[in-house]
Order: C-alpha cells, then sequence, then structure tokens
C-alpha cells in the first residue's frame, strides 16, 4: 500500500498528457480540459503527495535531517534487524556446576575454571517496534580449569530486549532463558551442559543508518555446585558492533532556514536567530546600551545619544562634559570651572580681598590677597634681636631679657596674623653638635616664653642654626658676642 501511494504522484504525472486530451469535435478541432478542471488535478496530486510523505514519516518515526545533530539523527526505527559479533571477557564462577560427573574421580569430576575466559560470538535481534525487540546469541569461551587442562565453554541463548528509543545513544535492558554448556576431555571436566537464566543492561551507539557499536553487562544464572545449593553468577562484559537493516532510508531534506533570516542553516552562524550578513548574526549590541555596535562610537562602554558613548568627565571636577565650560580643567560651581585669580597674585578670587590689586608678599599679611607695606614696627624686630641674653652655656633665658621678649609679645598681640622663625645662633668654640644643640634650645626656650605669655604656638618656629651663619668673625672675643644671638624671621601666614 505504501508503495502505491509512494508510486501515484509520478504515475498521475505521467498519464496527465493523454489524460488532458479529448476527442476530435465535430469541427475536426481537439480541445483541453478547462482551467478548472487542471486547477483540480493540481491539487488532487499535491493532496495524494503529502499523504505518501506523511506515511513515510510515520513508518521511520521522524525525518532523517541531516541538519540534526549526531545525537538525535540515529534513533531505532520500527522493524529493524540488528546482525552482530561481540568479544568480551567471561568471568566463571567457582562454584558453577559444569562438569560431567565421574564416578571414582575427587568430587566426581568437579574442578574450578579459570576465573577470565575470552568470550566471542554473534547475536541476531528483530526489533517490531522501536522500544522491544527479541535477540538470539551463541558464542564460545576458550578457558582452562585449574588444573590447566583445556575446556571450551560456550553458550546459547535467548531474550527480549526493552530500550529506550528517543536517541542514537539507546540504554537497554534484557532478560531470557539460557544454556552453558562445556566441551573438554575427561581428564578436564568431561561434557556437559546447564540451564539457567540472563539478565543485563547496556548501551547501543547507533553512528549512521546502518552501522552500531554496543557494550553489554551480563549476569548468568545456572546451578551452584552441590544438590539443592542455588544458583552461580557468573559474568561477561561484551563490546560489539552490528550493522542494522530494515531502517527507511532518510528523505533527502532541503536545507532549512530555521530563523527565517534568509540563510540557509549550513551557512548561518546564529540558526535561532534572525540576522543579516555575511553569517547570518544579527547586528551586535556588545555594551547592551542600545546602539548598534555599527552605530555606536563607544561599542564597549554603555552610553547615551547621539553616539552611544558615556557621558564624560574629563577634568574629574564632578560636572559631565555636557555642562562644565571648562572641560580639561576642575572647577566649581556653577559652571564647572576654577576659582580664578584675577590679579595673578596667587590668591584665589574667592578669598582675595583685593581681587584686581596684587598682594606684597613680604611676609606681613600676605594672606589677604592686598598690597601692604611692612610697618616699621615690625620691620624693627626682623633680624637681629638685641637685648635677649642666656646663661653660659645654658638655654635659661636672663631676667634683664624680659623687656625685649614683652615687645615682642605685644607685637605680636597687634598683628595676629604675624608669624615668626626663631632662629638660635652660636659661636665656633666648642663641638659643633653640642652647638647646634644648644642654638636650638635657646630658640624653644624664646618660644616658650612667648606661648606662656599668650602667643599661639602655631604662630611661631624655631631653628638650630648652631655656628654655621655666623655675622662676624669668631676669632675675636667681640665677633664671637655677635655671633651669639636669636634672629626673628617673619613667615608667610
Amino acid at each position: 500500500m505504501n508503495v502505491r501511494l509512494l508510486l501515484l504522484p509520478t504515475l498521475v504525472a505521467l498519464c496527465t498528457p493523454g489524460l488532458v486530451q479529448a476527442a476530435p469535435s465535430a469541427s475536426g478541432s481537439i480541445s483541453t480540459k478547462s482551467g478548472a478542471e487542471g486547477k483540480a488535478e493540481r491539487r488532487r496530486r499535491d493532496r495524494d503527495k503529502k499523504k505518501a510523505e506523511k506515511k513515510a514519516e510515520k513508518k521511520s518515526g521522524k525525518k532523517a535531517d541531516p541538519q540534526d545533530k549526531w545525537i538525535k539523527r540515529w534513533p531505532p526505527t520500527r522493524n529493524m534487524v540488528e546482525l552482530g559479533v561481540y568479544g568480551g571477557i567471561f568471568l566463571p564462577s567457582t562454584e558453577i556446576e559444569l562438569f560431567e560427573p565421574m564416578p571414582g574421580r575427587p568430587d566426581m569430576g568437579f574442578r574450578e575454571f579459570k576465573r577470565v575466559a575470552f568470550d566471542v560470538g554473534g547475536r541476531v535481534g528483530y526489533y517490531p517496534v522501536r522500544f522491544f525487540g527479541l535477540e538470539v546469541e551463541g558464542g564460545a569461551m576458550p578457558s582452562q580449569t585449574t588444573a590447566d587442562t583445556r575446556a571450551l565453554m560456550y553458550h546459547a541463548r535467548g531474550h527480549l530486549v526493552a530500550q529506550l528509543a528517543r536517541y542514537s545513544v539507546v540504554p537497554f535492558i534484557l532478560a531470557g532463558p539460557s544454556g552453558l554448556g562445556v566441551a573438554s576431555d575427561s581428564i578436564a571436566v568431561g561434557n556437559d551442559i546447564d540451564l539457567g537464566a540472563h539478565f543485563g543492561a547496556g548501551l547501543k551507539f547507533f553512528f549512521s543508518r546502518r552501522t552500531m557499536m554496543r557494550l553489554d553487562l551480563r549476569d548468568t544464572l545456572t546451578a551452584r555446585r552441590g544438590l539443592g545449593e542455588g544458583v552461580a553468577n557468573s559474568f561477561e562484559v561484551l563490546l560489539g558492533l552490528s550493522i542494522t537493516l530494515g531502517r527507511p532510508k532518510p528523505k533527502h531534506v532541503e536545507p532549512r532556514d530555521r530563523d527565517g533570516d534568509g540563510f540557509l542553516d549550513p551557512d548561518d552562524k546564529c540558526v535561532d536567530v534572525p540576522g543579516v550578513a555575511p553569517d547570518g548574526c544579527p547586528i551586535p549590541d556588545t555594551d547592551g546600551d542600545g546602539f548598534l555596535d555599527p552605530d555606536d562610537s563607544c561599542p564597549t562602554e554603555k552610553g547615551l545619544p547621539p553616539d552611544g558613548c558615556p557621558l564624560l568627565d574629563t577634568d574629574g571636577d564632578g560636572f559631565m562634559d555636557d555642562v562644565d565650560e571648562c572641560v580639561d580643567v576642575p572647577g566649581v560651581e556653577p559652571a564647572g570651572c576654577p576659582i580664578g585669580d584675577t590679579d595673578g597674585d596667587g590668591i584665589l578670587d574667592d578669598v582675595d580681598v583685593c581681587v584686581t590689586e596684587p598682594e606684597t608678599h613680604n611676609g606681613f599679611e600676605d594672606a589677604d590677597g592686598c598690597p601692604d607695606e611692612v610697618p616699621t614696627d615690625v620691620e624693627a624686630f626682623t633680624g637681629v634681636i638685641e637685648g635677649i641674653y642666656f646663661d653660659t652655656n645654658r638655654n635659661s633665658i636672663k631676667d634683664r631679657s624680659r623687656p625685649k621678649l614683652d615687645e615682642a609679645v605685644a607685637l605680636l598681640e597687634k598683628y595676629p596674623m604675624l608669624r615668626l622663625e626663631i632662629s638660635g645662633h652660636t659661636d665656633s668654640k666648642g663641638q659643633r653638635d653640642y652647638n647646634m644643640n644648644l642654638s636650638l634650645r635657646r630658640a624653644d626656650a624664646v618660644k616658650q616664653y612667648l606661648v606662656d605669655a599668650g602667643i599661639t604656638a602655631s604662630r611661631l618656629q624655631t631653628r638650630g642654626a648652631g655656628p654655621d651663619e655666623p655675622r662676624d668673625s669668631n676669632r675675636n672675643k667681640a665677633g664671637r658676642a655677635k655671633n651669639r644671638r636669636i634672629e626673628f624671621s617673619r613667615l608667610e601666614p
């Protein structure tokens, strides 16, 4: 019936030219079928063709689409035949009752078989449905007894097979009756055959329409040595190759365009997503900002219109470039530009009291940004301060120094922005390290006096110059006296 359905469209096509001709008309001319009758005939042929295709698909279980992955391409079909050979190992039980009883011999002639024997054989299987089949097998296991005498074991068995036939890799289980026999000289175990049963499981690997590999794990159950002692288990591991017959020939299927983008699947690198030239993949948006890469000036960074690039803050001042009037220079509110210095005196306009007049940097009120002159009384307390005396080789201030030091206190109170450096100096007599330390201690003593009088310590710095900055010669007493001194220097705020 299936063959007739498959051939029907061809027969119709071959016969149609003759059918469309009609008998000559009365005038001797030849007429043809009407256009409506021709359309009806074509519809009928198409309908018959589709029915035949569905029949074939139902018989094979699925279309053998060459574009399918291998795992889905060759599942078993119904009415398949498997012809195969196998090889492996047979592990006979040490208690297997497989020997010819010989009265008068020890243990009635029983001998153990060596634990491992080669196992070779062949099988035939028929599967009327995809998930179930029958098989028969026969094989031989050349072996030896533990006494090193040769014995040929063999088996013949049949079994039912249940398999999960959805993919090209097929798990299965089986069970059935079996016969396990031995053929040997009487010096070994003689000849015997025992009936039993076997069961197992495994995997089939269908590589193509005709070829298959198979892995089996088996357990053969036969009588245990002795009367009423139960069964003995003998295990097998088998690897086989088979050819498969009866599988329907795959239909030729034109390459598909699964995603409908005009690129056939073999040439489409993105078969499930509509795409564009050259490879059928969609135009990417690498950074996911909604701008496709060809139109995105920054394809790896999420951005905004118009070019897909992120807003930048080139100078890092917190003002994005699109609102920053000074893009390359860090600035402040309102426009992202730095605070200006109109008069160029180094004091920014927001703290410059005299924005258009530069500061006079003379160590006196230099932070207000205004031009000024050092007051006469401040100028008088700059440089060597005469009238400050210390005990010899000590940093204790003599009482007669108080008037001069009190003048300094008054001056610092009058000008609260005034900052001073107090430096101590010695002559060159004695060791330099000692003099350096002594000069610093004397400067610290002056500072402490001023701080004790209420002057903030942060307005005063001290330095010990020792003998390194003489103002006169150290070769005579008068010069050395001049070199032992305290100096005040103005510091910038």
